[in-house]
């Protein structure tokens, strides 16, 4: 890695690499001037100086580049390309016979009655640029690292099966498998990059656009961090992310690229694949996109580097002695260049070359058809390498490639370029016939004419086979594979957990600070400490978490080269190169990235972390909640904590801050294991079974389950009483447990409350029990989700095995012995309790804040959604009437004793409800 003074924060561009120079001496003679100026007067004088001149030259109307853009043409003049290493002929038959392969793999997903359909356009734009990086950059894991971290644009996806097709990765059954996972399994192939559907083979979920710039980001710079950490050599992994000009409008694919230049990750490479065109139209038609790219680039602090024109310009290029090709080429926009790629040469002649007679000179010895294959500069394997290697090499900074192509390039006329191309999927037999033609494939008409179209292979002990096995296993191996190489870890016992099951006696805190407790005392552990990733969006005094400042510190690659303001202070903010704590600044989306690449090191990097993410309120699972799905897909494990949840008891903060859902969307993701605690115990029982599910051993999971753990906590100080004599585990892990049975009273109830909702429960009980002679159970509900999904897969299975013994969902099974009407309670929206109404074995009244948040006192707010102890007890009066066993009198009794209409009458509760 690059130390801090060898990093260039300046950014260095805007300055002509193309265009030739004709005068060398004159040339010297300007640049001696310059040097004499700095040497004689000192560089703010040269400087002056220098801005003077950019200042007359525009007064004269010369056309100098901003520092931000330069001209368009490639970054890297040819007369600095290396040498090309590899066998151009043989990697041009590869590809010809990729590119077929997967054109046929989507043409017959099209076939009838399956009809799945594809895309092969964008990976037509993009073959070169893979195929070079398969060739000669892409570092397998068979050495025993991680090697290199791919990120492949997702729609490109049938172009990397198709190559693991010639390399016997995959077999033709399976690419008739393609979008076909269920009805083909196992041979069925997923449409997109998904390691939860195919576990060994992808690394990355990318299809979700913007999502994979940001997981490049965020991996590149967990390789640094493990680094630096000592917890694994990532010295050698590079990261590179494949992605389309259309998607970087996507607000996550620039959201972060600040953060890639101010650490210095030239361990980051991204390729953007130019070819002009989003899903239904140009990207810029009006503008450059290649042009708007580099000056955002170039201005957060990257490297750029254009790839926009193949060899065939260079002659071109060699002889423009007055600039007047290079301006041709900066002031014609995307919309026609594409247009150029649909037409004729002669079409290209007349409006391109044509309208000053220095370029028509420039072309006349050529005929239309070597002007129609003045080609692009991503599809020119020389120069794509060139390229791969420039930013291999650079040190200081991340790299982006602008690669410039043509969407669909090589599959015909119908294809090339056109705006519907993206959504094209099926070829005709002259299409077919025109694309093997182009390929040069030995496929006979025949062939194409009788039934679908077939698959070519070159043969096993082909020239061409044997030299992508060799240029593989030169590089570590096959790429993409996922290999999962760790270990479990040796988990701490229950004396890790002794602490925080004592309770709190009469000190009240909140279940957010009793997490922080279990924390502290988990990352003392021997094994398993230093593993612990600690991950905040810029709110760590908001969690109580400063108290990790001293100790695990807040990773910078450049330590802290400032005197801290607090540094005075027992708790003041210290950052380190070596610190355990990812400080991501207000950025959701940054802290779920690291998330998701902490939580995948076990398979990336063979090192399992753990990470701890904590966030604030609603801005977790409703802000970056694909980001939750991608992290599922990608297999990553770890504990997410919704701290200040709930939609009253943050309720000072108002509307956006009132979180009463979160929990709601959490059971929208299969991977994610939700709970909602009440107290410290019950925590730390939840805590110890998610190492143990995630990071432990079983004979059915063996190198862990691919979940994580979503934990809502609060920030409202309540008692925590010490974990019961008789603690009922089972029940805390599976979601609900009695947690206090009624002792007064004659009329049975139940209560259901989860979460900070349990001290209202209580408080009920009791009035309950005083007033109105009703003997109410208290239970525990630590998490609604977890109940429902056991159910429903109890339903599943009675649906699908009628003659076996009916399964009976463990909800019903526990609370079969309670008597009377169940009423729940939580500070979520009813939808949160409601998913076990039908497994519970009686009358169920649900209780939830539903609407929008406000801010007012804790108890106001609990009072107007009807969720306080009051209205818990009318509540049960309610069922209890229905049912016969209470007077209905006793309703409107209840009412205005309680005064439930008036939202002001009600205690305001403790203190707070700020962050």
């Amino acid at each position: 890695m690059a130390s801090g003074s060898d990093r260039n924060p300046i950014i260095i561009g805007g300055l002509p690499s193309q265009v030739p120079d004709f005068d060398p001496e004159e040339t010297q003679e300007w640049l001696d001037s310059l040097d004499a100026a700095v040497d004689e007067r000192g560089r703010e004088r040269a400087r002056y100086l220098m801005l003077r001149l950019i200042e007359r030259a525009r007064e004269r109307r010369v056309a100098v580049p901003e520092m931000r853009s330069t001209d368009y043409v490639n970054t890297i003049p040819t007369k600095s390309e290396p040498f090309f290493p590899g066998n151009e002929e043989i990697e041009r038959r590869i590809l010809n016979a990729t590119r077929w392969n997967a054109a046929v793999m989507v043409s017959r997903a099209q076939r009838p009655g399956i009809g799945v359909g594809g895309h092969i356009a964008t990976f037509a734009s993009s073959a070169s640029l893979y195929d070079v990086g398969f060739n000669h950059f892409f570092r397998g894991k068979d050495e025993g690292d991680g090697g290199d971290q791919v990120f492949f644009q997702g729609h490109a996806s049938p172009g990397i099966y198709a190559r693991a097709y010639l390399l016997d990765r995959l077999t033709e059954q399976q690419l008739d498998g393609f979008r076909q996972e269920k009805s083909k399994y196992p041979q069925g192939l997923s449409s997109y990059p998904h390691p939860r559907s195919m576990p060994d083979f992808w690394e990355f979920p990318t299809v979700s656009m913007g999502l994979g710039p940001l997981g490049a980001i965020y991996q590149a710079r967990m390789n640094r961090y493990m680094q630096a950490r000592g917890i694994a050599d990532t010295s050698r992994s590079h990261v590179w992310a494949f992605l389309g000009d259309g998607e970087m409008d996507e607000p996550e694919s620039l959201g972060q690229l600040t953060l890639a230049a101010r650490e210095g990750l030239d361990n980051l490479t991204f390729v953007v694949n130019c070819n002009l065109q989003r899903l239904d139209g140009p990207v810029r038609g009006n503008g450059k996109i290649i042009q708007e790219l580099e000056s955002v680039f170039r201005g957060a602090g990257w490297n750029v580097i254009k790839l926009i024109w193949d060899r065939t310009w260079d002659p071109l290029l060699a002889q423009d002695r007055d600039g007047i090709l290079v301006n041709k080429m900066n002031i014609t926009p995307d919309g026609q260049f594409q247009t150029y790629a649909t037409e004729t040469g002669a079409y290209i002649r007349e409006h391109f070359f044509g309208d000053d007679h220095r370029l028509r000179a420039m072309v006349e010895n050529m005929t239309d058809d070597q002007i129609l294959h003045l080609g692009r500069g991503g599809h020119d394997h020389r120069k794509i390498y060139a390229a791969f290697k420039a930013a291999k090499e650079h040190k200081g900074q991340p790299t982006v490639i602008l690669a410039k192509t043509i969407k669909g390039w090589t599959l015909g006329p119908n294809f090339e370029g056109r705006n519907a191309t993206h959504q094209m999927k099926k070829l005709t037999v002259d299409d077919l016939k025109r694309f093997r033609d182009r390929l040069h494939l030995p496929i006979s008409d025949k062939e194409l004419e009788s039934g679908l179209p077939p698959y070519y292979h070159p043969g096993r002990d082909s020239e061409e086979i044997q030299y992508m096995h060799d240029r593989r296993k030169s590089l570590g191996g096959y790429v993409p594979t996922r290999v999962v190489r760790s270990k479990p870890l040796a988990l701490p016992d229950d004396k890790a957990y002794a602490t925080v099951k004592k309770g709190t006696g009469q000190q009240s805190i909140a279940t957010t600070m009793a997490f922080v407790r279990l924390l502290k005392d988990l990352m003392r552990d021997k094994e398993i400490g230093k593993r612990f990733v600690l991950i905040a969006p810029d709110e760590y005094r908001t969690f109580g978490m400063d108290s990790f400042f001293p100790s695990a510190k807040i990773y910078n690659p450049l330590g802290q080269q400032y005197e801290a303001v607090d540094r005075d202070l027992l708790l003041a903010y210290k950052e380190s190169p070596t610190g355990q704590m990812l400080h991501d600044g207000i950025s959701e989306a940054g802290c779920t990235a690291s998330l998701t690449a902490a939580g995948s090191a076990y398979a990336t990097h063979g090192e399992p972390l753990i990470p701890v993410y904590v966030f604030y309120s609603m801005f977790g699972f409703q802000r970056t909640g694909d980001q939750f799905w991608q992290m599922a897909d990608q297999l990553a494990r770890g504990f997410v904590l919704g701290a200040t949840a709930g939609r009253t008891t943050l309720t000072g903060e108002g509307l956006q801050h009132a979180d009463g859902h979160s929990q709601l969307l959490a059971s929208t993701n299969p991977a994610c294991v939700a709970y909602d605690p009440a107290y410290a115990y019950e925590i730390a029982h939840i805590v110890q079974d998610g190492l143990r599910r995630m990071y432990g051993s079983s004979a059915e999971h063996p190198h862990g389950e691919d979940v994580f753990y979503y934990l809502t906590v609060y920030n409202e100080p309540i008692q925590h009483p010490a974990e019961p004599a008789d603690v009922d585990v089972e029940g805390i892990v599976k979601g609900v447990h009695k947690l206090s049975e009624g002792t007064a009273g004659s009329i049975p109830a139940q209560i259901m409350a989860s979460g900070v909702a349990v001290p209202w429960a209580l408080e009920a009980q009791k009035i309950l029990a005083e007033e109105w002679n009703v003997k109410a159970d208290v239970w525990s509900a630590t998490s609604w989700n977890e109940l429902r999904r056991e159910a429903v897969e109890c339903e599943e299975h009675n649906l699908l095995h009628p003659e076996e013994e009916q399964r009976v969902p463990y909800v019903t099974r526990k609370l079969s012995g309670a008597e009377g009407p169940f009423v729940a309670v939580s500070d979520w929206m009813r939808s949160v309790p409601d998913q076990i109404a039908r497994w519970v074995p009686g009358t169920y009244q649900s209780l939830g804040a539903d609407g929008f948040g406000f801010a007012d006192t804790r108890g106001a707010a609990r009072r107007f959604f009807h969720i306080d102890a009051q209205s818990i007890v009318v509540a049960v009066l309610t069922e209890l009437a229905r049912e016969g066993k209470v007077d209905r009198s006793a309703l409107k009794q209840a009412i205005d004793r309680y005064q439930l209409l008036d939202v002001s009458a009600a205690d305001p509760g403790a203190a707070g409800g700020d962050a």
